[in-house]
């Protein structure tokens, strides 16, 4: 929200009091707090009358700083309140005469009296400062207001505050961290996060559920603001250096994201969502798949598996599945999991709207009437999670469910929820808004989660912060054109850069039907994606429909992705563990190449491998490979980087480059996502830089760790050395030049990948003595 009007003014209606000067402070528990005059204090006269501000400094966790500043302190701050995992830490403060600093491990926050401000140091390098006059106390047509200002310095860009569609980098932006139901084409979003990364090396997170607005370098062109209405703002800067370290540290404060299991990364086959459907319909698809020999994992049954004007009544429609359990069991015995649509409403036609109704389980205006509307389902009700009963209740037609053979939901909505409500805890509407996305998705996780099952997966549409503990997340109602596949992607990556480990998105677009071109190429930009769904609005996505060709596509990619999942698998735990997401924009994994600081149409998946997906029917691209040496995955042509490429792609190929220094591990099978991680491994090695060394970790389906390959130089040998209980491996050497006279413990072979080492024994290390390559 914007207060002034260009430099000099204030707009019409709009008072602002800012903190000018520390009249005194003093420690406070694991903070301290600072009281700041509002005015100029030149004498006793100065000290009656008007505002002051109290700042309160703290350290929740290592490499963090969290600043609260209040106005009128005696307000009640009812819920909900972001769950977070917090660590005071232990810090020393110096006084001196013009500043106070306080000293935690590597931060530094200096104090100054007057003018007042607050400068944040890590390692002694200049993160950021909310400068004189900031901070402030603002009412705007008498409607109080906090207001925080952050330091934006020359080429610094912003990145995240959830999954935007608008410019990746989002300096000059103005955003409300408000959820909505928009679609993918505006500036609204269905997963607000109020958390920004620069590429200063720091984060920001304004610990507000409610309504926060970021001026981004737009009221002040050198400032971040950002704006709540209320007597209070709270907010944490996150120190770290590298992006990664920073969204480690975010994600340690809000949650880490679940691991998803194996056979999620699979694809995902939908119903669609208008089209006519049975089981017959549903039968012929997963013929139609296996006929092709395109390996499927997932079946979706999207909102008419139950009866119409009825959702959410939890049972199926029996005029179009007369068998559900058995229909279930048939599809399950080909190897398939089953996900069914859902929503946290009840239609006024549900047989359960009534008994909702009267136990209290829906959401009520404050005269006790149910708040009800007609969009979307006709006289819907809102389901009232925090209600434990109500909670509890909506779970248990979950289980039914669960029991009956299903095995994950997509929880869809959950953005337009009302303000004027009363909740049964007493929570405030207007923060409830953003966080009964988390309400939500929390109640359908822990259904998924009972009975000892580690195999829980949901695929949910809105979020806010902490939501990236429950993946997946898809990204949305996209339009079957090359410019919303290029935005789904702008989302995606805003959205990793807030710590969601998994993503996924409507291949083909949602709404209208793609021409075969685009189709295909969303397809290879779906397949490699963490996670992989066909799905569509008012036509069928199974890919005969489009053309032959789309046939053959989607089982190249499909197929590839099943080879990398070892590869996959690790990068997926390495987000669990860490945080840092499987989709990374290029500026999170090369921080300090310039060129990738805006880069949007391109990005990593895992630490290794490059993606650049073609948006154009003609199959140019043009994209950028950050210094080094890249190896393209499908035909090893080599390309060195530090410079830009424009290049013509079939539908069967697009860019996609695995960085020098990597061991990629590769199944040997390409049918099933569930593969045997220790054993019958393809190790592929990319020109490791002479001295160094690289390794590839392998895990098993509950995340821990079974082996380890790891390939270095010794005195002109590239050592393989395998740990653990690797089985029956092989390696494919790429870049590198093999004296064949000169390996010891193996045998080699020139494969049409590169050169492939045989060992004699699977447990021994191999040395080879080779050189590197100079390429192409």
């Amino acid at each position: 929200m914007k207060f002034t009007d260009g430099n000099w003014l204030v707009r019409e209606g709009v008072s602002i009091y800012p903190g000018l000067s520390v009249q005194d402070w003093r420690r406070d528990g694991d903070g301290v707090l600072f009281f700041v005059a509002c005015r100029p204090v030149a004498n006793r006269g100065h000290m009656l009358d008007g505002p002051m501000l109290t700042c309160r400094i703290s350290f929740p966790r290592p490499g963090m700083v969290r600043i609260e500043q209040n106005h009128f302190l005696g307000r009640v701050h009812r819920g909900p309140h972001f769950p977070l995992e917090m660590e005071p830490q232990a810090f020393d403060v110096i006084e001196n005469e013009d500043d106070v600093v306080l000293c935690c491990g590597e931060l530094e926050v200096r104090v100054r009296r007057a003018p007042w401000s607050v400068a944040i140091y890590e390692d002694g390098r200049f993160l950021t400062e909310s400068g004189p006059r900031s901070a402030a106390y603002v009412l705007d047509h008498g409607r109080p207001y906090m207001r925080g200002q952050l330091h934006l310095s020359v080429g610094e860009w912003v990145y995240g505050l959830g999954e935007r569609f608008t410019a990746f980098v989002k300096n000059g932006q103005s955003i409300d961290i408000w959820n909505r139901d928009g679609g993918t084409g505006s500036d609204q979003a269905y997963k607000s996060v109020p958390f920004y990364l620069t590429n200063r090396g720091y984060g920001v997170f304004v610990n507000h559920p409610e309504c926060v607005s970021f001026e981004v370098g737009t009221e002040f062109v050198s400032k971040v603001q950002f704006s709540v209405e209320g007597e209070r703002l709270d907010y944490f800067v996150i120190g770290g250096g590298h992006p990664k370290a920073v969204i480690e540290r975010y994600t340690a404060l809000t949650g880490r994201p679940a691991l998803p299991p194996q056979w999620s990364f699979g694809l995902w086959l939908s119903t669609s969502f208008t089209t006519d459907y049975d089981e017959t319909t549903v039968s012929q698809f997963v013929d139609g798949m296996a006929a092709r020999g395109i390996p499927l994992s997932v079946f979706h049954f999207d909102c008419f598996w139950m009866k119409p004007f009825e959702w959410c009544n939890f049972a199926w429609d029996t005029a179009c599945f007369p068998d559900p359990e058995g229909m279930l069991a048939r599809l399950k015995s080909r190897g398939l999991k089953i996900c069914v649509w859902i929503n946290p409403y009840i239609a006024q036609k549900s047989p359960l709207f009534q008994e909702a109704m009267e136990r209290g389980y829906l959401l009520r205006r404050p005269n006790g009437d149910v708040w009800q509307w007609d969009l979307w389902q006709p006289g819907m009700g809102i389901v009232d999670f925090t209600n434990p009963d109500a909670r509890r209740w909506y779970q248990s037609h979950l289980r039914r469910l669960l029991d009956m053979g299903v095995d994950a939901f997509k929880t869809d909505f959950g953005e337009r929820i009302p303000t004027d409500v009363v909740y049964h805890d007493g929570s405030d509407p207007a923060k409830m808004h953003n966080f009964y996305s988390y309400l939500y998705n929390e109640a359908v996780w822990q259904v998924l989660c009972e009975r000892g099952r580690s195999d829980a997966v949901v695929f949910a549409r809105s979020a806010t912060a902490g939501g990236q503990r429950f993946p997946v997340h898809w990204g949305g109602d996209c339009r079957a054109t090359y410019e919303s596949m290029a935005e789904t992607l702008r989302g995606g990556l805003s959205l990793a850069l807030c710590g969601f480990g998994f993503w996924s998105h409507d291949i083909g677009g949602f709404e209208d039907t793609a021409p075969a071109d685009l189709y295909k190429r969303w397809i290879a930009f779906g397949l490699f994606s963490s996670h992989s769904r066909l799905h569509g609005s008012g036509s069928y996505r199974v890919p005969w429909l489009f053309d032959e060709e789309s046939v053959e596509v989607l089982r190249h990619f499909v197929r590839w992705k099943l080879r990398l999942m070892p590869y996959l698998w690790s990068a997926a735990v390495e987000a669990h563990r860490s945080g840092v997401p499987m989709l990374r924009p290029m500026m999170l994994e090369f921080p300090d190449d310039p060129t990738c600081d805006t880069l949007d149409r391109q990005y990593m998946l895992g630490s290794s491998l490059l993606i650049a997906p073609v948006f154009s029917s003609s199959g140019e691209v043009t994209y950028y490979l950050p210094a080094g040496v890249w190896t393209h995955l499908f035909t090893g042509e080599v390309r060195h980087g530090g410079r830009w490429y424009r290049e013509q792609y079939d539908f069967m190929s697009l860019p996609v480059f695995v960085r020098e220094g990597s061991v990629l591990a590769l199944s040997a099978e390409a049918d099933h996502p569930e593969c045997p991680y220790a054993r019958g491994l393809m190790f592929h090695v990319y020109r490791i830089p002479a001295g160094q060394s690289a390794s590839c970790d392998l895990f098993d389906e509950r995340g821990q760790e079974v082996g380890t390959f790891r390939a270095s130089w010794d005195e002109g040998h590239l050592v393989l050395q395998p740990q653990g209980g690797l089985e029956r491996w092989r390696a494919v050497l790429h870049g590198l030049e093999v004296s064949e006279a000169a390996i010891e413990g193996a045998e080699c072979r020139l494969s049409p990948e590169g050169v492939e080492i045989i060992p004699q024994d699977s447990r021994q290390e191999v040395r080879i003595a080779c050189r590197r390559s100079h390429g192409a």
